[in-house]
């Protein structure tokens, strides 16, 4: 296909052997004492702290709050729901069986770094499944500042000390990337790999429904949207809010479910509003966050339209500078 240089095949292969996912991952744990990220900003690597006791920005060597972290009132918010999974392709219920992108969601996930390559990104969000992950790799391939997408890993500490980037070049010409089972998908239980039409007909088209568009039912075995929603909104508050408030911006790759649950957060909808709400794959939603608020823009159209950076300064301003990097570039 012309939108890529290899194969969906090639792709798929590639990203499943480079990106593993640790199952020791995926367990349940509500404590919440501290996040602690290496971020590598577009200035430099930052080592952030955030004690979530009162959000306080601690520096990584002194416990003391940080000074020299970007302080600003406003950062870009962008979400966005994995493209078509092969399950999808084949009506089956997902939830967090791990598969991967179709050749339709790879191009669905280039399609959407397409209409967000003009939008600052200064850290990336994933799940712990490889759809989510492809679909931000993909997408931060196509953004203008050409930057690295590198998924941090910290499952234990040889991993940590294997996956350093001893290059500070290096590090300023990278995104990291931060997986969190938290932001995985809601698990389905024993519908897990079931045809969702044959499943109607076994278990009556209302029981289903119920189990998929009710806010507190769950499948037999899995998660309700509400339980889904504890885990995906507590990381959330604990993990990227306090980036967002540092002025970074923020993307976060992830699934239906679990992006309900953040929206139902930001939008505060009530637990009715949300089973109605629809996220279309690889369609990227855009949000800043300003003086503590949250403000829906909407999903960019594309890199060549003006109106959704109008909305703020900043980013009508970080789009000027694009523009003028290319011009020197091109002259």
């Amino acid at each position: 296909m012309a939108t890529t240089a290899m194969s969906h095949q090639s792709i798929v292969s590639f990203i499943s052997l480079r990106f593993k996912i640790n199952s020791s991952l995926i367990h349940t744990s509500k404590k919440r004492n501290f996040c602690k990220i290496e971020a590598m900003t577009s200035q430099t690597e930052t080592s952030v702290s955030y004690n979530n006791n009162n959000n306080t920005l601690l520096s990584p060597s002194k416990n003391i709050p940080e000074t020299s972290l970007k302080k600003t009132n406003e950062a870009a918010l962008i979400l966005i729901r994995h493209g078509e999974s092969l399950w999808n392709e084949k009506n089956l219920f997902t939830g967090c069986v791990d598969v991967p992108l179709t050749e339709k969601g790879v191009e669905e996930a280039i399609e959407a770094g397409k209409r967000i390559s003009n939008i600052p990104v200064d850290v990336i969000f994933t799940s712990s499944l490889i759809r989510a992950q492809m679909t931000a790799m993909l997408a931060m391939i196509q953004h203008r500042r050409k930057k690295v997408p590198i998924i941090l890993h910290d499952e234990n500490e040889q991993a940590k000390t294997w996956s350093q980037v001893f290059s500070e070049e290096t590090k300023n010409q990278s995104i990291p990337v931060i997986p969190a089972w938290q932001l995985n998908e809601r698990m389905y239980g024993e519908l897990q790999g079931l045809n969702k039409q044959e499943t109607a007909e076994r278990y009556g088209k209302q029981q289903v429904h119920e189990w998929r568009r009710s806010y507190d039912i769950p499948p037999p075995k899995g998660e309700s949207l509400e339980m889904c929603a504890e885990r995906a909104v507590a990381y959330f508050e604990d993990n990227i809010e306090p980036m967002l408030a540092a002025g970074k911006n923020v993307m976060i790759a992830a699934h239906g479910n679990s992006l309900r649950s953040i929206i139902m957060y930001l939008d505060k909808l009530t637990s009715q509003e949300v089973i109605s709400l629809e996220l279309s794959t690889g369609i990227p939603l855009l949000y800043i966050f300003k003086d503590g608020k949250f403000m829906k823009r909407g999903s960019p159209v594309g890199p060549t339209e003006p109106g959704v950076y109008a909305y703020t300064k900043g980013l009508a301003q970080y789009r000027q500078k694009l523009e003028a990097e290319s011009e020197v570039i091109c002259s």
